[in-house]
């Protein structure tokens, strides 16, 4: 029983770490708050799902061995930080740039499943977290609690985005106009600038 027992508590300890991780505000969840807004929940989840899909790719390479090539290599974290404060005032400049039309009629609007996975992965915090977790739970590089570890984080990972996804469509029911919705994007712009920017300086 103790052996389950600390099992569990491995479990509920790895699940707590990636809800944390998850859930709190960065630029993917501000960018998918405003897909959610602008073109509602279930076109949003091709979104939530690459940037799911994208962290937990990171975070099993990271468990495998990837972090040794980042130690090897340091000046790749640099090209990392740069290429990712490029991708977010990319992003920043299509919100900012966006008509505040609703597109939840088509069913191929909103962003896709590759925005979210290039976002993760050009995130240098997205990479920290991966090395932080790995190195609190699978250190020891066993390859069962490294795919253990994984799969627990893309559970929690996409219900923790989804999240966001539905907030997103739940204002939209007052965000019904595309001046309001242009506001709301613009605000994104800003906050995913502002993401930019503690890259750079903080």
């Amino acid at each position: 029983m103790s052996g389950f027992s600390a099992t569990l508590s491995l479990y509920l300890s790895m699940a707590a770490f990636a809800l944390a991780a998850s859930i709190t505000p960065g630029p993917v969840n501000i960018l998918v708050l405003s897909s959610g807004v602008q073109y509602g929940f279930r076109p949003s989840l091709r979104l939530v799902f690459g940037a799911t899909a994208g962290f937990c790719l990171l975070l099993l390479l990271i468990g495998l061995g990837l972090h040794e090539m980042l130690e090897a290599f340091p000046q790749l974290t640099t090209v990392i930080q740069w290429a990712g404060v490029a991708f977010l005032l990319f992003m920043a400049w299509k919100l900012a740039t966006s008509d505040g039309e609703l597109g939840k009629g088509n069913a191929q609007a909103g962003p896709k499943a590759i925005t979210g996975a290039v976002m993760q992965w050009l995130n240098p915090k997205a990479w920290l977290a991966s090395i932080a977790g790995m190195g609190a739970y699978a250190a020891s590089g066993t390859p069962t609690l490294i795919w253990e570890f994984t799969a627990i984080y893309f559970v929690i990972c996409f219900a923790s985005v989804a999240c966001w996804a539905y907030a997103g469509a739940f204002l939209s029911r007052f965000l019904g106009e595309p001046s309001r919705i242009r506001a709301f994007n613009r605000a994104m712009a800003v906050l995913l600038i502002a993401s930019a920017a503690y890259l750079v300086f903080g």
